[in-house]
């Protein structure tokens, strides 16, 4: 009768006769939900861990990869100017070689413009000593 009445003002007495505010079953439903809340506050702590590890993980790999895409860019740009310098390596030997043919092709005709004027001048000597 006592715990009838203790009851209807709101207390209750637990498994060690200790006077509580809560009934029994409140207070254990509540001790539990306090530990589920605990564990709850685990596990999302060491998944926050995780997810911060995996995105440190992930800037990582974006640096590395940036890095190695910048490198992949400078030896294209690299070889982009090779290929020009070598092209332009190759027109001025294309020019040179114009301008020696060229210069061949003159000094052929002017040998041959002296081949001409030394066979006029031996005909020359050779019609003078006849004449002489």
């Amino acid at each position: 009768m006592a715990d009838e009445s203790l009851s209807k003002a709101g207390l209750h007495f637990d498994d060690l006769n200790k006077l509580r505010i809560l009934q029994p079953e409140v207070s254990s439903q509540s001790s539990e939900l306090n530990e589920e809340c605990k564990d709850f506050i685990n596990k999302l702590s060491q998944f926050q861990s995780i997810t911060s590890n995996f995105s440190k993980s992930l800037e990582t790999i974006a640096n590395a990869v940036n890095k190695k895409k910048f490198e992949a860019i400078g030896s294209r740009n690299k070889l982009k100017s090779v290929t020009k310098l070598k092209e332009a390596q190759q027109q001025q030997i294309k020019s040179l070689i114009l301008e020696r043919k060229m210069e061949l092709e003159r000094l052929k005709e002017q040998y041959r413009s002296l081949q001409k004027v030394e066979k006029e001048q031996l005909e020359m000597i050779e019609r003078l000593t006849l004449n002489q």
